[in-house]
């Protein structure tokens, strides 16, 4: 699995130099002591909430060429908040907010003005899923959903660029175990893969379109590979030599 469909783990990091006054120093203390006990969050998304509870105490940080803020006119909520993560006078993440609530995040971490991420937050502050430009376009085209222990529990893909998925992996413990594509684009998965460990051990196709595989490939560990096929939709899967023999076997019984 590739490591940019990974949430980005929050070790350390240094936070900028925003200038407050004195009666916003021990808020900030407070909130850089909550932020750090964080372990499943982006280092971007902690500036952002460290840029909060600067104004959740009433105190505006001063003004920086690495951040700034955006406010509902009418509300007064914090919108949006851009942040230079690397002091090179671009913006290259973009947190949209709702007042104190993290939206989704957009980061352009090559700086070629097209985004490449895409962090989406739930209930809690909870990172849920994370998208991605696979072809680095701007053109967000997979996606990793995370569970409620912060790993990856399924890639959705959309194979066409539609912003349709239609493939779905799916992982236990960051390892993958099976797959499901919809190849044809009529809605219903068709391709069957599972895995056993690191090796792929089947394929499996529906090709009649009866909703359920008809045809199964599957692979040895020795690098074998043996055809099989459900001809009734039972579920049952025989091998295909088995299975014609069967087949012809039929045929010559209706003759007589």
């Amino acid at each position: 699995m590739s490591r940019d469909f990974l949430p980005i783990h929050f070790t350390s990091f240094q936070f900028p130099a925003l200038s407050v006054s004195d009666g916003a120093e021990l808020c900030l203390s407070r909130s850089y002591n909550r932020i750090s006990k964080l372990n499943q969050v982006s280092s971007r998304l902690a500036i952002a909430v460290f840029a909060l509870a600067a104004a959740s105490c009433d105190t505006a940080p001063t003004p920086t060429n690495r951040l700034e803020a955006s406010y509902n006119q009418t509300s007064g909520k914090l919108e949006v908040l851009k942040y230079d993560s690397d002091g090179d006078g671009k913006f290259d993440t973009v947190s949209y907010m709702d007042g104190t609530r993290i939206v989704r995040i957009e980061i352009d971490k090559d700086e070629d003005g097209k985004i490449d991420r895409w962090e989406y937050y739930g209930p809690g502050q909870k990172l849920e899923r994370v998208g991605y430009s696979r072809a680095n376009d701007g053109i967000e085209d997979a996606w990793s959903i995370i569970d409620a222990n912060g790993s990856v529990a399924r890639i959705e893909i959309a194979t066409k660029r539609d912003g349709k998925p239609n493939r779905f992996e799916y992982y236990t413990d960051n390892v993958l175990t099976r797959v499901e594509e919809d190849t044809d684009g009529d809605g219903r998965v068709d391709k069957w893969e599972t895995y056993d460990g690191q090796r792929l051990a089947s394929v499996a196709f529906d090709v009649r379109h009866r909703g359920t595989p008809d045809r199964r490939l599957v692979y040895g560990k020795d690098g074998s590979a043996q055809m099989e096929v459900d001809e009734t939709g039972t579920g049952q899967f025989v091998a295909q030599n088995e299975a014609s023999a069967r087949q012809r076997s039929a045929t010559r019984e209706s003759v007589h």
